[in-house]
């Protein structure tokens, strides 16, 4: 964990990537938007800026016992899991494919790493390089000259596509494990921890996004409070 702290500081120098402490209750990609926004105007990839927090983490903690029950006897060592507050460091950056991304990794055993995509971003950087003209939203696409084309580049994503992410920035970031531990078969598995799909709706007028919202309401009255939902659509 020490030599990974000093890894992130030496590669934070060396190519010149802020390191912002965040704040207790900050939105962390509010921080880091302007520093993305920097690189993506240059039209460069690379990690933007390196976050750095106090966080609960679930890890392993060591602890001693005694064999006898006077605390006595021979000592024997164990290990569980715990939530302790550790350091964690976010490394914003902008990807080739994916465009926005980061890449969460904790600095204390056993280093569980967290990565966030945006499969709205691959689709359209997938559909400006092979030339379908699309009008965007934040997370969509509002309209385009080829919708048959659009929707077999957003099918290619897949478990390989972000394999592949994993792989380009395991090679280039600063990690706890080194090659020689994964070479002996110690790794991050990928997983899929949560999966956000939204359906993008376009309404011509206002009163048909009203009727839209009544009929939902009404369908769900069983399922749910509307007051949550009227929060969700509110915003």
């Amino acid at each position: 964990g020490l030599r990974f702290r000093k890894d992130v500081d030496r590669f934070a120098a060396d190519h010149d990537i802020p390191v912002i402490r965040f704040a207790k209750g900050e939105r962390k990609l509010e921080v880091m938007r302007p520093h993305l926004d920097r690189l993506i105007r240059e039209g460069r990839t690379g990690v933007a800026a390196i976050g750095k927090a106090q966080e609960f983490a679930r890890v392993f903690t060591g602890a001693t016992y005694h064999c006898e029950p006077d605390g006595g006897g021979a000592v024997r060592f164990g290990y569980h899991k715990a939530d302790r507050r550790v350091t964690a460091y976010y490394f914003y950056l902008v990807d080739e494919v994916f465009g926005p991304a980061f890449v969460k990794v904790c600095a204390y055993f056993p280093y569980p790493v967290k990565i966030w995509l945006n499969g709205h971003e691959y689709a359209k950087r997938a559909a400006t390089a092979a030339g379908i003209g699309f009008t965007e939203l934040d997370n969509g696409f509002a309209a385009t000259d080829d919708p048959a084309g659009l929707q077999r580049l957003c099918g290619g994503l897949g478990p390989g596509t972000i394999k592949g992410f994993c792989e380009r920035w395991w090679a280039r970031l600063p990690l706890p494990l080194t090659d020689a531990d994964r070479a002996a078969g110690y790794w991050w598995d990928i997983a899929m921890r949560q999966v956000e799909v939204s359906r993008t709706i376009v309404f011509t007028a206002p009163r048909h996004a009203r009727g839209f919202f009544e009929a939902l309401c009404t369908d769900n009255l069983d399922i749910g409070r509307p007051e949550q939902m009227q929060i969700v659509f509110g915003r």
